[in-house]
């Protein structure tokens, strides 16, 4: 499963093996000072929409990038797992939803972290 870190001045999204092959993509790294807002998805399945590069089973799986009218967002969401969604400004990708077995209290700690 993705995890989420901030290292430095850069929020980093590992993927595992298996996701960076489902997703077609590699590890994301973005400046802190590009994410405008965290938050959680109860239900991200709900959030996903657009056409997708990657893999996705309804309600089961969804790992790549979701490409809508004026907006892209990358998705590693397992199961019926919560995701946090984290909000970017001036990227590529305008949105990431990355599913977590605590979403509140990862939240939480990004940003904890994005605000120190």
């Amino acid at each position: 499963m993705a995890r989420i870190q901030i290292e430095g001045d850069e929020l980093v999204i590992e993927l595992s093996t298996l996701e960076k092959i489902e997703g077609l993509h590699s590890n994301l790294r973005f400046p802190t000072s590009s994410v405008r807002a965290v938050r959680v998805a109860k239900n991200p399945y709900k959030e996903i929409s657009g056409i997708r590069i990657g893999t996705g089973i309804p309600l089961v799986v969804a790992v790549g990038t979701w490409m809508g009218v004026g907006h892209k967002t990358f998705v590693a969401v397992h199961g019926h797992r919560a995701a946090v969604v984290i909000e970017l400004e001036g990227q590529p990708l305008d949105e990431l939803i990355i599913s977590s077995d605590e979403a509140d209290a990862e939240a939480k700690r990004i940003s904890a972290a994005l605000e120190a």
